[in-house]
């Protein structure tokens, strides 16, 4: 990569820095914020404007010109902090703020441990600041090895949080909802996928190693930054809290009084004949007050009965009605149905169809007719 390239790149990372820092900064006009959102906002705008600072520097200084050394030194400095508050901001959004003391304090122990590492390597060689000794090339793999390990514990605990949140629409909602974390998801593995890139990064000297990983950096931290913006914008987060607090009251409600299966079972079929599953974006605490049960009773019968969850079973009451309207209307169209059962749109009917009976409506309708 010859210097223009290197300098157009670095330009460029500046430029999408800043502006990245500027969108979170003015987000919040949008925004349907609480203060763990507030926090979590800064901390990813102080990250972008890190590595806006990071690549000036870069830039200005033209340290990737001058050698290995030099341009590592800058980057386990500047990136270390950057990728915790990037992990953080994910991690205050999933615990809602209350986070362990690991949580909070893995990142700056990392970090403080690599500055150590560096200070010592540079005390101990007697060499000039920007020389390239064996003794700081060893510091600054074990530098980068410290990043890692810091990475890995953010991205277990993004793991464990992001399961809980699954878990807990999957008993809550009865349409997909699923996607509204997929941007959670695919920023953990990005952050742990930017860990393992960025040795690569600071010793590689491969001009084409160096542009493609450039261009994976940029791309992941764009994805993230712009999917974080507008899950502060949509209404992912009162979702996500309403269906974590009904888990909690579920568990609590749980002790109040003892389950009475045969009157569960009437209430349910009851409330199955009049076809109230239908309505879609049904929730569980208001089907179980629909069907005059506490919440708890109607989890343990939904399990009882072999459904994973409130949403698979939503799922499969809706599919099976969808088979017998498509039998009986077949005039009606996909949307028809769709929404005649509950599906909130056509193409989800259509894949969660496939998904259930290994076959399209019209295939399943076309099957049956002939």
């Amino acid at each position: 990569m010859n210097g223009l390239s290197l300098g157009t790149m670095q330009f460029t990372a500046v430029v999408l820095m800043t502006l990245l820092t500027f969108k979170l900064l003015v987000s919040h006009k949008r925004s349907q914020e609480n203060s763990v959102a507030t926090t979590a906002r800064w901390q990813m705008a102080a990250a972008t404007m890190i590595l806006a600072v990071h690549f000036l520097l870069q830039l200005t200084l033209g340290l990737r010109a001058m050698g290995v050394t030099q341009s590592v030194m800058l980057n386990l400095t500047m990136l270390v902090p950057a990728s915790y508050l990037f992990a953080r901001a994910v991690l205050s959004l999933q615990k809602h703020g209350q986070l362990s003391l690991w949580d909070r304090w893995a990142g700056p122990l990392a970090w403080g441990v690599i500055m150590i590492l560096l200070i010592a390597a540079n005390i101990a060689d007697g060499q000039p600041l920007l020389s390239d000794t064996p003794q700081r090339q060893w510091a600054e793999m074990a530098g980068a090895l410290c990043y890692l390990l810091m990475q890995t514990y953010y991205t277990w605990r993004h793991s464990v949080a992001l399961q809980a949140m699954h878990r807990a629409l999957q008993d809550y909602y009865d349409r997909e909802t699923v996607s509204m974390l997929v941007w959670m998801q695919l920023s953990i593995v990005g952050l742990m996928l930017l860990a393992l890139m960025v040795p690569f990064a600071i010793f590689a000297t491969a001009s084409w190693l160096l542009f493609l990983i450039a261009i994976a950096i940029f791309f992941f931290i764009f994805y993230m930054v712009d999917s974080f913006c507008y899950h502060l914008t949509s209404n992912a987060q009162a979702t996500m809290q309403e269906a974590e607090s009904s888990v909690v009251e579920e568990e609590q409600e749980k002790h109040a009084a003892p389950e009475v299966t045969e009157a569960t079972d009437k209430a349910v079929e009851q409330w199955i004949a009049k076809g109230r599953y239908r309505r879609a974006g049904i929730t569980s605490p208001v089907a179980a007050a629909e069907i005059g049960i506490p919440r708890y009773q109607l989890t343990a019968w939904v399990k009882a009965n072999a459904y994973e969850s409130f949403s698979r079973w939503m799922t499969t009451l809706r599919i099976e009605d969808a088979k017998r309207v498509l039998l009986e209307h077949s005039d009606w169209s996909a949307e028809a149905v769709a929404d005649y059962c509950g599906f909130n749109s056509r193409e989800y009917f259509h894949r969660i169809f496939k998904e259930y009976e290994g076959m399209t409506p019209a295939h399943y309708q076309k099957m049956h007719e002939s």
